[in-house]
């Protein structure tokens, strides 16, 4: 038996709903708390270990710099992405009501899992559940 495109597009929807609150959960898992680091200040930082990389002569401290410029890429790497958070908490926001319906989701447990407040209320998603 054939699908209707009613529900071909149900599925897809849901698809669709899936991916966007996935992205988004997983970018807030990978946030570290305190003060945001900015591209400009890892850029800062690696310009500095390059000039130190220039003039030192001690071989562990080499090292240790070489290290620290790797480290520094890499967190210039994560930043980017970070910049791509905001779209995520876009998409989250767009659909993250429909998904709760659909799948009985509480507020609590989107609270449970590091949901901002601010990102539930922005999305639709009361405290308490309608009866």
């Amino acid at each position: 038996m054939a699908m209707s495109s009613e529900h071909k597009a149900a599925l897809a929807k849901g698809r669709r709903e899936s991916r966007l609150i996935k992205a988004y959960l997983s970018s807030i898992r990978s946030r570290r708390p305190g003060r945001p680091v900015t591209g400009d200040s890892i850029r800062a930082r690696l310009e500095s270990i390059q000039s130190r990389l220039g003039s030192e002569t001690d071989p562990l401290k080499l090292l240790d710099l070489h290290q620290e410029k790797l480290d520094a890429e890499e967190a210039l790497l994560s930043a980017q992405s970070s910049q791509d958070a905001g779209e995520s908490e876009k998409g989250f926001i767009e659909v993250a009501s429909s998904y709760s319906e659909r799948k009985g989701i509480s507020y609590t447990a989107w609270r449970q899992v590091g949901v901002p407040a601010a990102v539930l209320k922005a999305a639709g998603i009361p405290r308490t559940r309608r009866a």
